[in-house]
C-alpha cells in the first residue's frame, strides 16, 4: 500500500513502517510542503496513493472527500508529538487492512 504522511505528522513516524510491506512517503519526500489540502487530495489521486494519514480532525469537514478513492486515517491525539502518534501505530497498521472504509479515526 502506498501511504502519504501529512505535513503535520513528525517525519520520524515514517521510520515505524520500515518493517512493514507499505511504501510510506512524507509530504516533504514528495516536495509538496505548503500545498493546501484541496490540491493535496488531487495529488494523492494523481500519484496513486492508497492512504493519507493525517492528524487534522477537521479534514473531514473542510474538504469534499466523498469521491476520494484512497483511505484517510485520522490520528486523533491529545498532542501532536511523536510520542503520542507513535502509540497509534499498531492501530494504524490494523486500519490499513480495513480497505472497506474510506475514513478511519484512531484515538488515543
Amino acid at each position: 500500500m502506498k501511504i502519504l504522511l501529512d505535513e503535520n505528522i513528525d517525519v520520524r513516524f515514517k521510520k515505524l513502517f520500515k518493517d512493514s510491506p507499505h511504501e510510506v512517503y512524507t509530504v516533504r519526500d514528495m516536495q509538496w510542503n505548503g500545498i493546501k489540502n484541496g490540491e493535496l487530495l488531487k495529488l494523492l489521486e494523481k500519484n496513486n496513493f492508497d492512504c493519507w494519514i493525517v492528524v487534522d480532525k477537521n479534514i473531514l469537514y473542510q474538504q469534499n472527500i466523498s469521491n476520494l478513492s484512497c483511505l484517510i486515517i485520522v490520528l486523533d491525539v491529545f498532542r501532536n508529538t511523536l510520542e503520542h502518534i507513535s502509540k497509534l501505530y499498531p492501530s494504524a497498521l490494523i486500519a490499513l487492512e480495513n480497505t472497506s472504509e474510506k475514513i478511519i479515526v484512531i484515538s488515543e
